[in-house]
């Protein structure tokens, strides 16, 4: 593509040298420049690109774009140089013109938020799917173009991944497109020169403040989701939340309200829930859900929100919704010897563990429940404590243990944990720090009926203890235990 067509409306300041020249990829690493490049050397948290314009140069770069208050040490000879406002947001505009605009080809649909994003993209992905529509997915577990499963890295991708996955999703024939959308992807304009069909909010809670410093920054990097989205848009949020209106007072999008305790312009009620799932009543209507937990109940309203937005059929989306298998990694039951069950959860922030641990004790009452949790290291620290409080308040009995301890040791993590306990949750919990060893000494002494919830890592397959990435399957552990027990029992 030439590259007077590539820097359109991405705010440049001054071109020196040639526009009339054909760009073959664009690259925000030097590493993978070759020749024909379009190298945008982008301010990061841990490094500056402008550092590496000369080695883009030597490696064959054909325009170097960078930040207004740079001044690269080369800029003679062939090279074409483009001075920008914000290369960050160049990145995002560049990006989304290299690959031909492809979120404007598709009915894109992002959703914000701290907690069920991962289970509402997907749901929405599989419920289209389901009625015959190819679609595309972004989304912490993987990202996919039609069936075809692509890795993801992020929450929220760079924009040349998102856009070389849309312009993928364009070819393959996709009407639809459903992406979370992180606050540390808006903050980093990420998902800047996307147009959103639909925009969904689903709760705000504590987390990420590592990254954003204070709740009212995270909040108005949601918020700027919102703000951007263009007046052809539908912004859908839930006003069970406290931040709900406070998401929408700005859009310029139809705006559009869900709740499961209020009025709103969807509504839905829990008329039955177990282990199998719940007995739902939308906007008048029942549906049955295998998902369980009165906060799917919402992630539920939230997808049915968007179909309706998007033109669904009311009583399709229902019958669809019914077959919804829940998200890998949430509120998942592995059933074991001696009646025990061990719940697999991604829960991580105080607020998620809240909801499940609620779920778990709503729907067996009697039952003992052992919640086994740690934290990730090199992160929000502050809820460290927090997550405390909440085992403490639902649970008989506590294991903490390690999660991504990275490279903070794991033992000064429990040591934070440990100081948002009372004496009650003293009293009730033990500190392993290795999570395998944990997880064993939770299933082998648990009493017959005792329900065991593994939050934290759900989906993820790996454990990340300093640098090194291990394999870590908490279900292929449970197996195994299991295996054991009965063995040992027979």
């Amino acid at each position: 593509m030439r590259l007077e067509n590539i820097i359109r409306d991405s705010g440049v300041i001054e071109v020196k040298g040639r526009l009339d020249i054909d760009i073959k990829d664009v690259c925000d690493d030097s590493r993978k420049v070759s020749g024909g490049s379009l190298f945008i050397a982008v301010k990061g948290h841990g490094t500056d690109g402008h550092q590496y314009i000369g080695k883009a140069i030597e490696a064959g770069a054909a325009a170097i774009v960078y930040e207004e208050d740079c001044h690269p040490e080369r800029s003679e000879g062939s090279v074409t140089f483009i001075k920008v406002a914000s290369s960050r947001h160049a990145l995002a505009i560049m990006a989304a013109n290299f690959y031909d605009n492809p979120s404007r080809k598709l009915s894109l649909v992002g959703i914000t938020g701290t907690n069920g994003k991962t289970t509402t993209v997907t749901l929405l992905y599989h419920l289209f799917m389901e009625q015959g529509y190819n679609c595309g997915l972004l989304s912490t577990i993987a990202n996919y173009v039609g069936t075809k499963r692509f890795e993801t890295a992020n929450t929220t991708a760079d924009p040349i991944v998102i856009n070389s996955l849309m312009a993928q999703m364009v070819d393959a024939g996709c009407e639809f497109c459903f992406m979370e959308v992180s606050s540390i992807g808006v903050e980093q304009e990420r998902v800047s020169g996307l147009e959103f069909k639909v925009g969904i909010f689903s709760n705000l809670t504590h987390d990420h403040l590592d990254y954003h410093g204070t709740f009212a920054e995270y909040l108005r990097c949601k918020k700027l989701f919102f703000d951007n989205l263009g007046p052809k848009a539908t912004a859908i949020t839930n006003i069970d939340d406290k931040h709900g209106e406070v998401m929408v007072q700005n859009t310029k999008a139809k705006v559009v309200t869900f709740s499961c305790r209020s009025i709103a312009d969807h509504t839905c009620r829990v008329l039955e829930e177990s282990f199998e799932g719940m007995l739902l009543r939308i906007d008048g209507r029942e549906a049955w859900t295998r998902l369980v937990g009165r906060h799917n109940a919402s992630n539920i309203l939230a997808i049915y929100s968007a179909a309706m937005a998007l033109g669904a059929d009311p009583e399709d989306t229902l019958v669809a919704i019914s077959k919804l298998e829940p998200a890998p990694g949430r509120l998942e039951v592995m059933n074991g010897p001696r009646n025990i069950s061990v719940v697999i959860d991604y829960a991580h922030t105080p607020d998620a563990m809240d909801n499940v641990l609620q779920t778990l004790r709503d729907i067996d009452k009697g039952k003992d429940l052992v919640c086994l949790f740690g934290c990730g290291g090199d992160r929000d620290r502050t809820k460290r404590p927090e997550m405390a409080k909440v085992a403490e308040e639902y649970s008989d009995k506590i294991i903490v243990t390690s999660d991504n301890s990275r490279t903070e040791r794991t033992e000064d993590i429990l040591d934070e944990i440990k100081a948002g306990f009372g004496p009650e949750g003293l009293a009730k919990a033990i500190f392993i720090p290795d999570r395998k060893e944990a997880i064993r000494a939770a299933i082998m002494f648990a009493r017959p009926g005792t329900i065991i919830l593994l939050a934290g890592k759900g989906h993820e397959t790996y454990q990340i203890i300093g640098t090194e990435k291990r394999h870590f399957d908490e279900r292929e552990i449970v197996s195994e235990v299991f295996k054991q027990m009965e063995i040992t029992e027979k």
